[in-house]
């Protein structure tokens, strides 16, 4: 009787997007079904949810009809004016409220309730870059004020958990006192600014963009009106190494490039993309610039503020940048921006296949994935040790031992990745050995594995709310089980994402897992929606949907089916995402439902 009374919640609620929208497609009816179930089942209501990134639906009636529930709030006091408030609920270990759970983002501390009744705290780490001293910090917060559960996101932030209300505050502080500070890493605020993860030491990039990733980190965290977005925003440098940041999924992407001289010698300049946001099904767009190095902050940060006084506050399902992007073109934005910046910006029109006009490129090896294992740097005798993360999780007392190894063996340096994982860079090549076998003795690897290696996952409903599915659970049961099974000579991404925000970015996977609420025998199951296809960069395509509401004790054997169907059916050499690609979706379906 409970499973069928949430079913007609949930139909009720989609009766209300319906009566808000207009008609649905019977695809979009069921997903929304499944979707709402899953939040009824975690005893979320409606209104919860559509605040968040990728609502579908109408908001609930306000007091202003021009401004959304958070964007009163931040109009009655401003997030940043509210630390008294944090420090008054830390002195009666108060729960906050919503209002309150909302303002304490800008803070980075994110309520966890109802799953726990709790703290997340979210540390920013511009372009990936921690010092051992900080490591051990954060290991040592973890395992005095927590329960020592911590993660590495796709932002390459790093993630500690399960922190009571009264040790918040002093959870900031400690931060601070090394360095790090979380301000910003939530809610409308520009997230932790990401590089690509070998920025300094890559024999094959343009350029170290370390250097404009912390300029723009500490020219947001000292102008207090970057403070104020309508919604959420991400920017990524990447400066042409071989691990990819996926610029192009990101509100500005800034992406390295060589241009021809008469001389002879490329001239290192940065092409942007601006909107991507592929929870809402796109990639960046281009915006057909050039930018001198010395000027790429500058330009960045009048993008923004060009978004920050003209983006949508009235509709936070509209509100990223993609929507103002849309609604003014490209040409209307960069004159908006060059307004900011008192000068006109470089134009260079791009073709079809997205070169330019003078571009040289480099040549680059193909790495299946260059974030695990051990790699040469362009420092002559040292290299690098990808060391993989089940999921980006990881111990305090892992952590206290990779601070370690980076002091006895490196340069004191360790690095984050969007891919959830870290390195350990600076290692000299009598050493690399020595590395290894320690990382191996404390529970950790550096082996690559075409399965392994290429699996992403959200944190999941074990922590968060809007998750429908044990996302990191489920990855590691299928890990496990492909492993076992499936023998791999090209690398497969699989993206497990819990809810429509898709912090585990599902469209860009080769395969890609939407959780949802499915049934299975009457009942009510964790499930996936299954995607193919999907890429960034040179292969940027977003993922087809497949199967929908795939129980997740189904989806083991399903995607060993699908992979051992691609080894047995695809062209010699063939990429999962070219197979996939060259057939429609009734003839994959048709191919991965049955045995090889």
């Amino acid at each position: 009787m409970e499973l069928e009374a949430k079913g007609k919640a949930s139909s009720a609620v989609v009766d209300k997007v319906k009566a808000g929208i207009g008609t649905l497609q019977p695809v979009q009816e069921r997903y929304l079904q499944g979707f709402f179930a899953g939040l009824a089942e975690r005893g979320i209501s409606f209104w919860d949810a559509v605040s968040q990134e990728a609502s579908l639906a109408t908001s609930p009636p306000v007091e202003s009809p021009s401004l959304t529930f958070e964007e009163r709030v931040k109009k009655e006091e401003h997030p940043l004016d509210s630390y008294y408030r944090l420090l008054e609920h830390a002195e009666a270990n108060r729960a906050p409220d919503r209002e309150h759970t909302f303002r304490f983002k800008w803070y980075g501390l994110f309520y966890l309730s109802p799953v726990k009744e709790s703290f997340m705290a979210r540390i920013r780490i511009p372009a990936g870059q921690l010092q051992s001293f900080q490591l051990r910090e954060i290991a040592k917060i973890a395992k005095e004020l927590t329960t020592g559960y911590i993660q590495v996101t796709t932002r390459a932030n790093i993630q500690i958990r399960l922190i009571q209300v009264r040790d918040a505050p002093e959870v900031l502080r400690r931060l601070s006192s090394v360095g790090l500070y979380t301000r910003g890493s939530g809610a409308d605020n520009i997230r932790n600014i990401t590089a690509h993860a070998t920025t300094g030491i890559d024999p094959y990039e343009w350029i170290d963009v370390s250097p404009y990733c912390h300029k723009l980190a500490h020219l947001i965290l000292s102008q207090r009106e970057f403070y104020d977005l309508p919604r959420k925003f991400n920017v990524a440098f990447d400066g042409g190494g071989l691990v990819p940041v996926v610029e192009d999924t990101n509100d500005i992407g800034v992406r390295a490039v060589g241009v021809g001289t008469d001389t002879g010698q490329p001239e290192v300049l940065f092409r942007i993309r601006l909107g991507g946001v592929t929870g809402h099904g796109s990639f960046g767009t281009d915006l057909g610039v050039l930018v001198e190095p010395d000027r790429i902050v500058s330009v960045v940060a009048a993008l923004i503020k060009v978004y920050l006084k003209n983006g949508d506050r009235s509709d936070r399902r509209k509100a990223r940048v993609k929507y103002l992007l849309e609604k003014w073109g490209v040409e209307r934005y960069l004159q908006e921006t060059e307004k900011l910046l008192g000068h006109s910006l470089r134009r260079s029109p791009f073709r079809e296949d997205g070169s330019f006009e003078g571009e040289v490129r480099k040549e680059k090896p193909f790495v299946a994935h260059p974030h695990i294992g051990v790699h040469p740097q362009k420092q002559p005798g040292f290299y690098y040790l990808g060391v993989a993360l089940p999921v980006g999780q990881v111990t305090a007392n892992q952590l206290l031992r990779l601070a370690d190894l980076a002091d006895h063996y490196g340069q004191g340096e360790v690095r984050t990745t969007v891919w959830q994982n870290f390195l350990l860079p600076h290692i000299p090549e009598g050493y690399v050995e020595t590395v290894k076998k320690a990382l191996v003795k404390m529970g950790l690897h550096w082996q690559q594995s075409p399965i392994a290696s290429g699996v992403i996952a959200c944190t999941g409903n074990r922590y968060c709310k809007y998750s429908s599915t044990d996302t990191k659970g489920h990855a590691l049961e299928l890990v496990k089980h492909l492993e076992k099974r499936v023998k791999l000579d090209q690398p497969v991404n699989i993206h497990l994402t819990g809810c429509p925000n898709s912090c585990a970015q599902h469209y860009i996977g080769d395969i890609g897992l939407l959780g949802v609420k499915g049934t299975l025998g009457g009942s009510q199951v964790e499930a996936y929606h299954v995607f193919v296809g999907g890429g960034f960069g040179e292969h940027r395509a977003l993922g087809r949907q497949l199967f929908y509401s795939i129980p997740s004790s189904e989806l083991p054997h399903l995607v060993e089916r699908m992979l051992k169907v691609y080894l047995a059916k695809r062209e010699p050499g063939e990429t999962f995402q070219a197979f996939t690609a060259r057939h429609d979706i009734n003839t994959l379906q048709r191919l991965f439902s049955q045995d090889e």
